[in-house]
């Protein structure tokens, strides 16, 4: 279904109730504005010039109610509504300047109370219609995506659409509100004198005729810059997304020619709008301080001549000064609307597609899915893609459910085509594609999501742990609600009602989403062991378990974790000697300096929490530096690191940068040496005190970075050790008093929860010196937690890592076989492989193929069919039988042995 194309049409279908209601409150409102304008002449014209009050006594009429009705159009007696009371002078003045109060402050609860109203009546539509694009990008055909950027999508769903928001809110309520303050203000200027009125009208119809025609071309150029800006957002994301390609290709200045283009042209169209824009709002602001010229000076005319009194002249200015904000907020809603209007407009035709997934086919699955009886019918099949090419021509096939199926050709071939219209990827230009007797266009998503699993070579995960990813596939819908307490359930209803007003799914993101009983278990242990089983069967269990030894834990979470490993520590510090891991593993102690680390490292004797606390960070530390001032370390840590600095230079200057001698250098990085030499030369025998700051930062760098057991300079002895670790204890007693710690120190006796599960039971640090001493300690104390019965705690604080946006925190070959596993573990009727795990060596893909192969026969993991499209044709002899395509046709279907033996385009495909 089409889009409505026209913004208020959309606004008024969606927001009927709410904009009847509004435009009410805002008639409503009308009378006190009319009051509070009439209510400033009765003042100064009664007690404050004293008409009616000329003679001891006198007294008026408080709230003597009558029509307004000038004499000019009726000279009969006043039309009294109510008698009113009688009041004396003063208390007249203060009855009226009270009523005045009471009015303007009813006027601004009545304002309070419709932009509050309208700004949640447009936040909601501005939320309807984001989810209404969203919803049609889940609908849109797989082609559509080829042609469309992922960043101008989101630019135009976030950005493109944030300024209808306020303009829903207004569409209706505005010209009501502001033109029903307006036609008061003109009304009361008016009944004051005619002449006034009609002057008032002349000018602002002139006004609203010339600024409409002016903003014309502010609207074009509106439209010019949106483009552009969207050209740009698009651009952004693809030099994000090749930025490889760019350094490979050293086309780094290209990308910048071309940003700068466009950055070029949204400069020279937005600076001409922002003058035409400021241009308008001159002539706009002038006509109307115009007018209020006329009015001083032809209203002051009239009240010298006795035409009108004081208190009416006193009054229409105070009118007119209400009426600049509504008119120009009458002409700012149609300039807003026209822009607004095109925006949508604009927005409405990107996101058109004639070829949109039914929205039936997304729905939830009322009842539980069955497996899939009957394989594909594939009946003369034609597939094209959007330029007209012909990709597969007329295949004709049938596929058994359960039937291990390969699909080989040559590249471009329709082999690679063919798996996606069987995984409805590509829908078929014609013929038919049948699946389980069924049109499969006509079979709802959650019949192919989930009796499917489809891979390809190029899987995407998007930012979150390894689990989530993993069980990503199996979220398809809420089985289980969550518990909420009284407070939250409120909460949650409000935030439902809302989803609901705002036509958007009501389906709670909080409640249990994966359906154990399709799977056939029970428990969260259920779905991990099966979790745990598909990474081991694709290879990854142990790179996981790594991850896990290198993740962090909180204490707090796993209390009795984490004291299993303080015993690990425990256990590992004992047989350092028995491992002879002793000559190059150092413990932390707390009252010891340990020669395998940093100088920042010895004082921190911690993990910083804080970014400030990091050792590279300590030089330029406020709270570090004034505890080594007080303790005297200071000027001696800075005599340090000029000697470590004058040593590097003097031994390393001439080198080239890429020398191996660079790489003990953990302290200096070789293009940082021309820096310290002008240092140096700069600070000579200066002491610290006498230093810039910059230099200060520079030098005392150094020291903090320097390990004496690795650098070997022979700057450290005993007695400075000694007083680093006196320093160390300063320094922890001084973080300690802090609201919010900065650093978690190390204990022997107690968990860090800001190192790693491996820098925990290691708790020390590995000479450098040792070949592969890191490994041989990794390896001895994941030993060591297999001992102890932690293996399953280390791998499930390895599903927790972080994949990163799109899985780039994996390498290529992990994030395809965790699409292997993520396909296995929903436990499909058909597993379709679309040329995938391409990155694996020959060996391992013929492993693991063969394996799969195996598992589908498994009556263990149900039974299931595979096709597979292979990158190495070789590979389809372990099938039971082979599609071959070639030139987009259908050539050839037989067994492998068959083929090997009749077809030469096989054999040729096999020779490679």
């Amino acid at each position: 279904m089409a889009m409505e194309p026209n913004l208020l049409k959309y606004i008024w279908k969606h927001s009927r109730s709410d904009q009847i209601f509004i435009l009410m409150v805002i008639l409503a409102s009308m009378p006190t504005y009319f009051l509070s304008l009439e209510l400033p002449k009765r003042i100064v014209n009664g007690p404050i010039q004293g008409v009616g009050f000329e003679n001891p006594g006198d007294v008026a009429t408080f709230l003597r109610t009558s029509l307004p009705i000038p004499e000019w159009i009726y000279s009969g007696p006043p039309i009294v509504i109510f008698p009113g009371f009688e009041l004396e002078r003063v208390a007249f003045l203060m009855a009226l300047s009270f009523s005045f109060l009471a009015l303007v402050t009813i006027n601004g609860l009545f304002k309070l109370y419709i932009n509050t109203f309208k700004g949640r009546m447009g936040e909601r539509l501005l939320r309807r219609l984001r989810f209404e694009l969203f919803d049609r990008v889940l609908r849109y055909p797989m082609s559509r995506f080829r042609r469309t950027k992922a960043s101008e999508v989101a630019s135009m769903i976030k950005d493109e659409v944030e300024p209808m928001g306020e303009f829903i809110g207004d569409a209706y309520t505005m010209p009501l509100f502001e033109g029903g303050q307006a036609a008061t203000a003109l009304l009361f200027i008016f009944l004051q004198n005619v002449w006034l009125g009609l002057l008032t009208v002349v000018i602002i119809a002139f006004q609203a005729w010339l600024i409409p025609i002016l903003r014309r071309p502010i609207i074009k150029l509106g439209k010019q810059r949106q483009v552009e800006a969207r050209r740009l957002a698009g651009r952004l994301g693809e030099v994000v997304d090749g930025i490889s390609d760019m350094h490979v290709n050293d086309t780094s200045n290209l990308e910048r020619a071309d940003i700068s283009s466009n950055l070029g042209r949204l400069f020279f169209i937005r600076f001409e709008l922002f003058q035409r824009k400021f241009s308008v709002k001159f002539l706009n602001n002038f006509l109307l301080l115009f007018l209020q010229f006329l009015f001083y000076a032809l209203g002051g005319y009239l009240a010298v001549r006795g035409t009108i009194d004081i208190g009416q002249l006193v009054a229409v200015i105070a009118a007119f000064k209400d009426l600049p904000g509504p008119v120009r907020g009458l002409i700012n809603w149609d300039q807003k609307r026209l822009v607004v209007n095109a925006r949508y407009t604009q927005v409405v035709e990107q996101f058109a597609a004639d070829d949109l997934m039914e929205s039936k086919l997304q729905v939830t699955a009322e009842e539980p899915v069955g497996r899939i009886g009957k394989g594909f019918e594939i009946a003369n099949l034609v597939v094209k893609d959007d330029t007209g090419s012909t990709l597969i021509e007329k295949a004709t096939a049938d596929i058994g459910r359960d039937e291990q199926l390969a699909i080989v050709g040559p590249v471009g071939g329709g082999a690679a085509e063919f798996a996606q219209v069987l995984a409805r990827l590509t829908p078929p230009t014609a013929g038919r594609v049948v699946l389980d007797e069924r049109d499969i266009n006509e079979l709802p998503e959650n019949y192919t999501g989930r009796r499917m699993a489809y891979i390809d070579s190029n899987p995407y995960f998007p930012e979150g742990a390894i689990l989530e990813c993993l069980t990503y596939v199996l979220k398809n819908q809420p089985v289980r609600a969550v518990e909420r307490d009284p407070s939250a359930a409120s909460e949650y209803r409000k935030f439902i009602y809302e989803a609901r007003r705002a036509d958007n799914s009501d389906l709670d993101i909080d409640a249990e989403w994966i359906d154990y009983g399709a799977l056939g278990i029970e428990s969260d242990e259920q779905l991990m062991e099966q979790v745990r089983e598909v990474l081991q069967f694709v290879g990854m269990e142990d790179e996981i378990r790594s991850y896990g030894l290198r993740g962090t834990i909180d204490p707090e979470t796993h209390p009795e974790l984490c004291e299993q490993l303080v015993e690990a520590r425990s256990a590992f510090r004992s047989r350092l000697k028995e491992l002879k891991f002793d000559a190059f593993v150092e413990p932390f102690e707390p009252d010891t300096y340990n020669n395998q680390s940093t100088i920042g490292e010895n004082l921190l004797f911690g993990t910083a929490i804080a970014p400030a606390f990091e050792p590279n960070q300590l030089s330029s530390n406020a709270l570090v530096r004034t505890i080594l001032r007080e303790e005297g370390l200071e000027d001696v840590l800075f005599e340090m690191g000029k000697e470590v600095a004058s040593t590097t230079v003097e031994l390393f200057g001439d080198l080239s940068s890429d020398n191996p001698f660079f790489d003990q250098l953990n302290y200096m990085e070789p293009e940082d040496i021309p820096e310290y030499r002008v240092a140096l030369a700069r600070i000579g025998e200066a002491k610290v005190a006498d230093v810039a700051p910059a230099d200060q930062e520079l030098i005392l760098r150094l020291p903090f970075a320097y390990t004496e057991a690795k650098n070997r300079l022979g700057l450290l002895d005993d007695g400075m050790k000694a007083r680093i670790v006196e320093m160390r204890g300063k320094l922890r007693e001084a973080l300690s008093d802090l609201e919010t710690a900065p650093v978690a120190f190390y204990d022997p006796e107690q968990y860090n929860r800001a190192a790693s599960v491996l820098d925990n039971v290691l708790l020390g640090r590995v000479a450098s010196n040792v070949a592969e001493g890191p490994e041989r300690v990794f390896e001895a104390i994941s030993n060591l937690l297999g001992e102890m019965g932690l293996t399953d705690e280390i791998f499930a604080i390895g599903l927790e890592f972080n994949v990163g946006t799109g899985g780039k925190r994996l390498s290529e070959s992990q994030r395809q076989k965790l699409h292997l596993a993520r396909a296995l573990l929903k436990k499909p009727d058909i597993l379709i492989v679309n040329q995938a795990l391409n990155t694996l060596d020959a060996r391992n893909q013929k492993s693991l193929l063969e394996a799969v192969l195996d598992r589908a026969k498994a009556d263990e993991y149900g039974g299931f069919g595979v096709i597979w499209v292979p990158m190495n044709p070789a590979l389809s002899q372990a099938f039971e039988r082979v599609l071959l395509f070639k030139d987009g046709e259908l050539v050839a279907d037989d067994t492998p042995s068959n083929l090997s033996k009749d077809n030469e385009t096989y054999r040729a495909l096999l020779d490679g």
